[in-house]
């Protein structure tokens, strides 16, 4: 059986150091709040490449105290607009309507699965305020292009960075410079849920910026809308991440790149020697810069093709089949029509992709998409 991906496997890979980390934080008796959250929160923060990195309770708590903060501070107001792609996880939308804000969909492109900048303009009105990208399944989706718009528009810019930690924006300009998706925008929020590149033993999140009035606000939001004890200037939540959590994000913070790199090799192979007319994969065009959390393909017969890789033992997920638009949380939209978001929703299947791979499974995977046909 090739698992899509095998948590408790990739936890023993580590398990020396967790182990040793868990006992040392177990036996301080100092559990929230503490010197292992501060140190994960400077070592993130010099990862990514920002001035600040705020620790929370999950990525949708990070994303909903980026807004929530913004309106504190008076950037936003309820009932602004907010440009966010079509095609995401639900929890960017959540965020969006959660602080009363409204979100304006707009479709990715197919080559990219990415929100298509050439139609973020369109979208823009009196009342929109910010922009929020999603670097969906590990790939960057900022462009040279949505930065203009931000700046042009005076919109906030603010990165999803969930699925993507390590990725790289590459610039496309004599200098070449590579920036870290999470330092891009204005703020971004990250996800450590286990099964993420960066994934901690729970859930766990965190909030990334060089604003220094809106990190400051984000703590306190986080920390039930106090940043002075007993004294509550905000209507916040309690969204901090543990001492436990901390640790072990630090540990495996010193592997993530190492890891990537893996998952970059099974990707390349995949999109080299994948070969059926059934099948669509990413071409490296356009996904040479992902970190590939997820490794998307597309196909009319996903069903079939699903039923056909477990009959052989090979695990696979759909991320994800029913778009936020379709939800039934969301019934005034649902006869909205996004044929592009809705066309991935109904084809992609994701395929094994991670750092636990033998070169045979990917071997093994490749040769029966080649065999499949219907």
């Amino acid at each position: 059986m090739i698992s899509y991906f095998d948590l408790k496997k990739m936890t023993e890979r580590h398990a020396d150091e967790i182990n040793e980390t868990a006992k040392r934080v177990i036996d301080s008796g100092w559990y929230l709040k503490g010197r292992e959250t501060r140190r994960f929160e400077q070592l993130y923060a010099q990862y990514i490449g920002t001035s600040h990195c705020v620790a929370c309770g999950n990525g949708l708590d990070a994303l909903w105290l980026i807004l929530r903060a913004y309106i504190e501070i008076g950037v936003l107001k309820e009932g602004d607009e907010v440009i966010v792609p079509a095609n995401t996880y639900i929890a960017t939308i959540l965020a969006i309507t959660a602080n009363r804000l409204t979100p304006v969909l707009v479709e990715p492109r197919l080559d990219t699965f990415q929100i298509d900048d050439a139609a973020i303009a369109n979208a823009i009105t009196e009342r929109t305020r910010a922009i929020i990208i999603v670097h969906l399944y590990g790939r960057c989706a900022y462009t040279q292009r949505i930065g203009e718009i931000c700046r042009d528009n005076q919109l906030k810019l603010i990165e999803d960075n969930a699925q993507a930690h390590g990725c790289l924006y590459e610039a496309d300009n004599l200098f070449g410079q590579r920036t870290p998706t999470g330092s891009i925008g204005d703020a971004a929020a990250h996800s450590f849920y286990p099964g993420k590149n960066l994934g901690a033993l729970g859930d766990a999140g965190a909030v990334t910026t060089n604003d220094e009035q809106l990190a400051t606000t984000v703590r306190a939001l986080g920390n039930y809308g106090s940043s002075q004890k007993y004294v509550f200037p905000y209507l916040g939540k309690n969204s901090r991440m543990d001492e436990l959590q901390a640790a072990i994000l630090s540990i495996k913070l010193n592997y993530l790149d190492e890891e990537n790199n893996r998952r970059r090799e099974v990707a390349r192979n995949y999109i080299a020697n994948i070969n059926n007319p059934y099948i669509k994969v990413p071409s490296m065009q356009y996904w040479s810069n992902s970190v590939f959390h997820i490794f998307p393909i597309l196909t009319k017969q996903r069903e079939q093709l699903r039923q056909y890789l477990t009959s052989k033992g090979v695990e696979t997920i759909i991320h994800y089949p029913i778009p936020p638009h379709k939800q039934d949380c969301y019934r005034q939209w649902n006869n909205l029509s996004l044929p592009i978001t809705e066309r991935i929703h109904r084809e992609e299947l994701s395929l094994p992709c991670n750092p636990l791979m033998s070169d045979d499974e990917i071997e093994e995977i490749i040769t029966l998409l080649n065999q499949w046909n219907i």
